[in-house]
């Protein structure tokens, strides 16, 4: 019989955080559901009592983080599962983006996770373990998808700070678990997006990524309640990836990603190396 389980998750009002929130309870777990507008989450209340506990939060605010993640710890005894899901795209060249628009995007996608991760950490180390999992997406390892630079730079960065969070925390018995899905029938292209206005220049980009994010949900192939019960079948399981890509594109993106990088170390091999003294030096670049 599986183990009962006390998942935290930001950004449960929509989309992935909704459908882990209801795939955690319909499992039989406890979970803390997090949202700046937590009156959104009061159907989840009255169909699962106290077992959903639901939090005010903005994740941008460390404070307010630090007190969630007690009074949650406190209801439930424990947390198990830490799920960094919060966060949204606004769409416009780099050139032209506001700089405060950047920063603020940037303050949820990266900063909200790492004062989650931060103030999560002595919680699970005292306890003996548990497992954070942070939501990326196949930008945050393939990336070049013109006008979400602000977020897909913030992908980036919650990947390399995984791995050291990954390596810090694992003699205290913490895993950590990065997602990265493609394209999934959720709101993230929808209301929760701006998309300012695209310059003549960058239509042959910026706008054309722009028309594949409206085409609409119907030709999406990502459905996020069956990768929430893919999570949270992981979540009880002892041999975990590091990165998971989500979704059909996802994958495909990600091995030909992977081969690429390969590929292109193998062929500059001779010359990176020999960089170092008691190398070859100098030698000849690749044809």
């Amino acid at each position: 019989m599986q183990q009962t389980q006390a998942w935290f998750v930001t950004g449960s009002s929509r989309g992935f955080g909704r459908s882990l929130v209801r795939a955690a309870l319909a499992a039989g777990h406890r979970v803390a559901a997090t949202a700046r507008r937590p009156e959104q989450l009061d159907d989840l209340v009255a169909e699962y009592g106290h077992r959903v506990l639901p939090l005010r939060l903005d994740v941008t605010d460390p404070e307010a983080v630090r007190t969630a993640l007690a009074e949650a710890a406190t209801r439930f005894g424990r947390l198990d599962v830490i799920v960094n899901n919060a966060g949204y795209a606004n769409v416009s060249p780099i050139e032209t983006t506001p700089d405060a628009d950047f920063r603020t995007q940037f303050e949820t996608n990266f900063w909200g996770v790492y004062h989650v991760s931060k103030a999560a950490v002595p919680l699970l180390r005292e306890q003996g373990g548990g497992l954070v999992i942070q939501f990326s997406s196949v930008g945050g390892r393939v990336g070049g998808s013109p006008g979400i630079g602000s977020y897909q730079a913030a992908k980036f960065a919650i990947d390399g700070f995984s791995r050291v969070l990954r390596t810090e925390a694992a003699p205290f018995g913490v895993r950590v678990l990065v997602v990265e899905p493609s394209g999934f029938r959720t709101d993230w292209a929808g209301s929760s997006m701006s998309v300012a206005e695209v310059p003549p220049e960058y239509e042959a980009t910026v706008g054309a990524m722009n028309t594949r994010l409206r085409q609409g949900e119907s030709g999406v192939a990502g459905d996020p309640d069956r990768a929430a019960q893919i999570l949270v079948a992981l979540a009880a399981h002892d041999d975990l990836p590091d990165n998971l890509p989500l979704g059909v594109n996802a994958t495909e993106m990600s091995v030909a990603q992977d081969r690429r990088l390969l590929e292109s170390d193998q062929r500059w091999s001779a010359v990176s190396r020999s960089a170092d003294f008691g190398e070859p030096f100098p030698v000849g670049l690749p044809a």
